[in-house]
């Protein structure tokens, strides 16, 4: 299993709401979370999937997202 964090434009529940079903379809359910007190709204997931399944499934739900390099 690996850590991938993002940036991302996911800043309330309501985005939170928006973008689940495709996390969780991506990713499955409990390997992500959003920290909407961060000021870059940071996606913390952790998968076995490739980080381009999660790009997808956030840009597929309507949001922007940045990988956090290192």
């Amino acid at each position: 299993m690996s850590e991938f964090k993002f940036k991302t434009n996911i800043n309330c529940d309501s985005c939170i709401k928006s973008v689940k079903p495709f996390l969780d379809d991506a990713i499955g359910e409990d390997n992500w979370k959003v920290d909407t007190t961060d000021e870059r709204k940071v996606l913390t997931v952790t998968t076995s999937e490739d980080e381009e399944e999660i790009i997808e499934a956030v840009t597929d739900a309507g949001f922007k997202i940045q990988k956090i390099e290192g």
